[in-house]
């Protein structure tokens, strides 16, 4: 059963599937046995009708209910300009969205977890260090986004800030805002640009064919929030701050998304790293959607929830 709801936050709201155990309505939730649930937080671009159902809709046939919602300035919730990724508003995202799952009768309030996927798994880890309503972490092929934009910056990411910088003015200036591709829009695009290793071509084939794709995720990112993720540290104070219980989920085919070693990295930070589980075979966007690698995920999944939510 999915409820279609709204998320109060400031001045705009965020649009929200709130994923509940079999054909249970909210209006059929014993209050007297409040459900244990969790916030989902998606990759970079995604939309919640994507990889986020993927995971919330399993989670629910468990016995959990699963929040997934489209961040703000993308998809289906408010927000101006459109396309914006900025990771503090991201996470800012994922605590609104707990205010809100907060409310819903039914719901335990106090065991309330969160499940970050690829960028959504940095931002999900940042939050929970400061956000301790999150009582549990689980991530899935975790991404810390700033690392990841800083490695690809040829000249080094202070010379990409200064060239920002510029692109920024001349928007103040002519009141045109610029905007990236996440990926390649074709298979046939990314062969132009030399880009054919599988990481690539999977990550295409998944949110650019009929695979993934999903009319409001645009594959747009604003530029002018890309200077915010180059200064972004996903893990800044985690091995002070996260003392909650955390799950890694880690793809084994290793490629070149970065994901298997900055799984490992918060591992190793993390105060409290209760279980790590790495799917063989599986490679990072394998993760999203195939199911004999999915399964095995949310059977983990719902083994670290049930034991620490």
């Amino acid at each position: 059963m999915v409820q279609h709801i709204t998320i109060p936050r400031g001045p705009i709201e965020l649009a929200a599937d709130l994923h509940l155990p079999d054909d249970l309505d909210l209006d059929g939730i014993d209050e007297a046995a409040p459900l244990r649930a969790v916030v989902l937080s998606t990759p970079g671009s995604s939309v919640k009708e994507q990889i986020g159902a993927n995971y919330a809709s399993r989670l629910a046939a468990r016995g959990i209910a699963a929040l997934v919602f489209d961040p703000a300035h993308q998809g289906q919730s408010g927000g101006e300009p459109r396309d914006l990724e900025d990771p503090y508003r991201r996470g800012e995202d994922i605590s609104y969205a707990i205010d809100a799952l907060s409310t819903v009768p039914g719901i335990d309030p106090h065991r309330i977890g969160v499940l970050g996927i690829c960028a959504g798994g940095g931002y999900a880890v940042h939050t929970a260090r400061t956000d301790h309503r999150i009582k549990a972490v689980g991530t899935v092929v975790p991404s810390d986004t700033g690392a990841a934009f800083r490695a690809f910056q040829p000249d080094g990411p202070a010379a990409a800030l200064d060239t920002m910088a510029d692109a920024r003015t001349e928007e103040a200036r002519t009141g045109e805002l610029t905007r990236e591709n996440w990926l390649p829009d074709t298979l046939e695009d990314a062969a132009a640009a030399g880009l054919t290793d599988i990481d690539t071509t999977q990550a295409i084939t998944f949110y650019r064919t009929e695979r993934g794709r999903n009319e409001h995720s645009t594959n747009r990112r604003l530029s002018r929030g890309d200077s915010l993720l180059l200064g972004y540290d996903a893990f800044h104070l985690v091995d002070q701050l996260m003392t909650q219980p955390l799950q890694v989920i880690l793809a084994g085919r290793i490629g070149n998304t970065g994901s298997y070693e900055t799984g490992m990295r918060l591992w190793k930070l993390a105060p409290n790293p209760v279980d790590l589980m790495v799917v063989d075979g599986a490679g990072h966007y394998e993760m999203y959607d195939e199911p004999q690698y999915v399964e095995a995920a949310v059977d983990r999944l719902v083994a670290f929830y049930s034991d620490n939510l």
